[in-house]
């Protein structure tokens, strides 16, 4: 958790909107695990931290805000159904709760922030600078509206996170690690083991005889539940998206033409050069520099001159595009391979260039591209129409229209699954094909009722998905003779699962015993096989994560066996050798691990303190609050 937590705050939207990691070490720790916490105090209030009041509006924006900003981090919306699964709306009062408590916190200490030191720290931030390396206004405007602040929220939210990590940079401190728990971790991660092992599969589980009547109707009756007929849905789909729409959009020849030539970057790799400059504080001393030029010394001999090394007068193999100065780009890439520019007068400086490499462009022709350059400019246009289309459909529904009905009447093509579980398989068992991109429709149809209106979905890039649930097959269990194949194959998996099982641990007993590996392994016809270097966090083949766990809790010279990639293989193994790593506590390896050991501590104190906060001031949520908040039904879980 903790890892996840620093990998959280280690952007900037992290650290403004800190109360977010708060709000998950509050689940880990505090507010969740008090039985009584939950007790209803006012319709319009969702927790109560001391004398703070955190409003049913105040949660329900949070809410969104955060819906808002994960659909799009996903590119696709995401439903109140999912965030509710994830934890969202529990992670967004823990965040609402310890914030409240850090609030409160910095009232009773008298700390604050001036309106000056919170500029100064705003436009202090990396992420808000421009190409100049200043302050950029419309590159923070935007950033904002990105994420759904106004620049007073974000002032605002900026002076509390401040407060707040002058206080958790009270509590946790920079905390010392013992050097023993170092080495530890270093244990962990870098010791090696070797082994010698044979694997046991099916061949050595020999020939299983054809189970009987009997035997197969009590497997079948103890295991019914395996072999039920899920629910079946049979599903409507109305699919509208751009490209659709763009089929039936014509492009002159002219305009496809005219876009390639705009933009023929994109078609292949464009012009480059080696580009060097000597940048001149005064236009008088850059055309004392060129007269030189034309007399004869050349642009090494000047840059030498001048005290420049090649590292401070050479751009690298740049674009046109990639260089920032306009004026100092078009003289650069107008010269000759070799050739020096005259003194060129740029944004900011004054500078001699010279291209001392080009490597030509490399362009496709016109005709290879031409289809794809129409394609585009026409579902560009068809983004449009695509809301009006939206608002025809829509219309057609309100009067009571199934989506069939309606794809008959605009001529849209609507698509019929006849029947599909929830996992998106037919009755046959095969996945059903086709199926919209980026948006999940057979788990939205299974969240619905026959002739329910549902809202479509957004597909990623523009497009939507109609659905509709046009009849329930409901669950029910199968009778032996529908399933018999089935039923056989299993009971046969699990005999070979038995007998290698069996096998193996026999194997595995011997080979405590004392009895030799490769006398055991030619007794079933396998061969020992030898590996090393494993490590706990490396996957190395054939050995599945359970196995390498058993590996590293096998001592030297222990044997045991354990499940390979399937329950049908066995993994028998010897650990031959174990290979301490050394621990250089200088070394930055062992600093690293001393980093991490100290933001986990540092981390720790941090949540134990909120802890003790919330609990001296006094916390209680209203559920109830909570589910009207975000739409849920009252016998939902939390």
């Amino acid at each position: 958790m903790l890892r996840g937590i620093r990998k959280a705050s280690a952007n900037w939207l992290g650290k403004a909107v800190m109360g977010i990691v708060v709000g998950f070490l509050i689940i880990s720790f505090g507010i969740w695990g008090i039985g009584d916490i939950f007790r209803g105090f006012g319709q319009s209030t969702v927790a109560q931290i001391g004398s703070i009041e955190i409003t049913l509006d105040q949660f329900r924006q949070t809410y969104n805000d955060r819906l808002q900003q994960i659909g799009r981090q996903i590119g696709k919306p995401m439903t109140s159904d999912q965030a509710r699964a994830l934890g969202l709306d529990r992670q967004i009062v823990g965040q609402l709760v310890a914030d409240a408590s850090l609030d409160n916190e910095a009232r009773r200490l008298g700390l604050n922030l001036s309106n000056a030191e919170i500029a100064r720290q705003i436009t202090a931030d990396q992420n808000f600078r421009g190409p100049t390396g200043q302050f950029d206004k419309p590159m923070f405007e935007r950033v904002l509206r990105a994420m759904g602040y106004s620049e007073a929220r974000y002032a605002s939210e900026q002076r509390n996170v401040s407060l707040r990590r002058q206080i958790a940079m009270t509590v946790s401190g920079e905390p010392t690690p013992p050097k023993a728990a170092a080495q530890l971790l270093n244990r962990y991660e870098n010791e090696q083991r070797a082994i010698e092992y044979v694997r046991l599969d099916r061949n050595q589980a020999g020939e299983l005889p054809d189970p009987t009547p009997e035997v197969l109707a009590k497997y079948f009756e103890d295991r019914k539940v395996l072999f039920r007929a899920p629910e079946y849905r049979k599903i409507e789909i109305l699919l509208l998206t751009p490209l659709d729409i763009a089929r039936g959009i014509e492009v002159p020849e002219a305009e496809v033409r005219r876009s390639y030539e705009d933009h023929r970057n994109q078609y292949g790799t464009p012009e480059r050069r080696q580009v060097q400059q000597i940048v001149f504080a005064k236009p008088e001393e850059a055309a004392e520099a060129a007269d030189k030029l034309a007399k004869g010394m050349t642009f090494a001999q000047l840059a030498a001159e001048r005290g420049l090394k090649d590292s401070d007068i050479d751009l690298g193999l740049v674009t046109k595009a990639g260089m920032l100065d306009p004026a100092i780009a078009s003289a650069a890439f107008a010269l000759p391979e070799g050739g020096v520019s005259a003194p060129v007068t740029g944004k900011f400086v004054t500078a001699i260039v010279t291209a001392s490499k080009i490597e030509p462009e490399h362009i496709q022709p016109f005709e290879e591209v031409a289809a794809q350059i129409r394609q585009q400019i026409a579902t560009e246009r068809a983004k449009p129409e695509l809301q009006n289309r939206h608002d025809k459909i829509e219309d057609e529904r309100a009067g009571g229209a199934h989506l069939d009905e309606v794809g008959q009447k605009l001529k849209l093509n609507v698509r019929t699954i006849e029947a599909v579980d929830r996992s998106g398989r037919d009755p046959a068992g095969k996945p059903v094909p086709d199926l919209p991109p980026g948006v999940d429709v057979i788990g939205s149809a299974f969240g619905t009722e026959v002739g329910v209106e549902a809202d479509p979905l957004q597909i990623p890039g523009g497009g939507l998905a109609w659905y509709e649930v046009m009849g329930v097959t409901p669950s029910r269990e199968r009778k032996l003779d529908e399933v018999k194949d089935q039923v056989e194959a299993r009971w046969r998996d699990d005999q070979v699962a038995e007998r290698v099982a069996a096998k193996a641990t026999e194997m595995a007993d011997k080979l405590k015993a004392g009895t030799p590996f490769a006398e055991l392994a030619a007794g079933i016809g396998a061969k020992v096989e030898t590996t090393f270097g494993l490590k706990r966090a490396a996957q190395v083949d054939p050995l599945p994560a359970k196995a390498l766990e058993l590996v590293f809790r096998t001592p030297k010279g222990g044997s045991a066996s354990a499940e390979g990639k399937s329950a049908a293989e066995r993994i028998v193994f010897t650990v031959t050798d174990v290979t301490e790593p050394a621990f250089d506590a200088a070394s930055p390896e062992a600093q690293r691990f001393v980093e991490s050991l100290r933001r986990s501590l540092s981390q720790e104190l941090y949540a134990q303190y909120i802890q003790r906060l919330e609990t001296d001031i006094g916390t209680r949520i209203n559920e109830d609050a909570m589910r009207r908040a975000i739409g849920a039904s009252s016998d939902s879980q939390f």
